[in-house]
């Protein structure tokens, strides 16, 4: 253990390819922090729509979206002094670091419209993300008021391509058709329940299916559930 190497907080410029497949693009230089952040902050969030039901004195809270996640990272000091050596053991400027981490992760791709997609890697961390916010607290200078140390605040918002998000989509979602047969005892709220999680598309559900009388379900019948918009 004590020969093993410490693990260097890295942010690498990626491509994203045809199929939607993220990977690092190692024709771009990559950013690699002299000290690593004292910590990061990993946020999920979901959204929820309430939708009252008629004849219920309340609301009921249903899942709407999932937001992209976001990291934090916090305390990622940038040192001019000397006294920390980059990995070619050379001292870095506050300047030429800060310099290098904007090329990397902020500076607009003018042929993509777009800031850039970048890997964050810190040991057995992996984030693949475009930076949210990035601000510098300068902290240390010379006597000519050249910084020597900076403390930097990151935020980073989780990037996913169309593909990715396609992939890991649930192919059971009410954002798809189904079609189900009617069994004895169904009822068209309790299908748009068991459906959309929600008995209150039911009429909807009946335009869709030319049902004149909703109640009237007979077993063996086919009916189509859209999806939802």
């Amino acid at each position: 253990m004590a020969n093993q190497k410490k693990a260097l907080l890295t942010i690498s410029p990626c491509t994203v390819g045809s199929d939607g497949t993220i990977s690092v693009d190692s024709s771009k230089s990559k950013f690699e922090a002299m000290i690593n952040p004292s910590g990061y902050e990993h946020t999920f969030s979901l959204k929820y729509s309430k939708n009252k039901v008629l004849g219920q004195p309340g609301t009921e809270t249903k899942y709407d979206v999932s937001h992209p996640e976001k990291i934090v990272l916090k305390d990622l000091i940038f040192d001019g002094t000397g006294i920390v050596k980059s990995s070619s053991n050379q001292p870095v400027s506050v300047k030429n670091q800060i310099d290098l981490l904007r090329n990397v992760i902020y500076t607009y791709v003018g042929s993509k419209h777009e800031a850039p997609i970048v890997q964050l890697k810190w040991g057995s961390f992996l984030f693949y993300g475009r930076v949210e916010s990035l601000k510098f607290d300068y902290t240390l200078f010379k006597p000519n008021g050249v910084p020597l140390r900076a403390k930097v605040s990151l935020t980073f918002i989780e990037f996913q391509s169309s593909e990715e998000i396609a992939k890991e989509a649930d192919n059971q979602s009410p954002d798809l058709t189904h079609y189900v047969v009617v069994k004895a005892g169904d009822t068209l709220p309790l299908l748009c329940y068991q459906i959309y999680q929600n008995s209150v598309y039911y009429p909807e559900v009946a335009r869709a299916n030319d049902l004149t009388h909703f109640r009237d379900l007979k077993p063996g019948m086919r009916l189509q559930f859209p999806p939802l918009n």
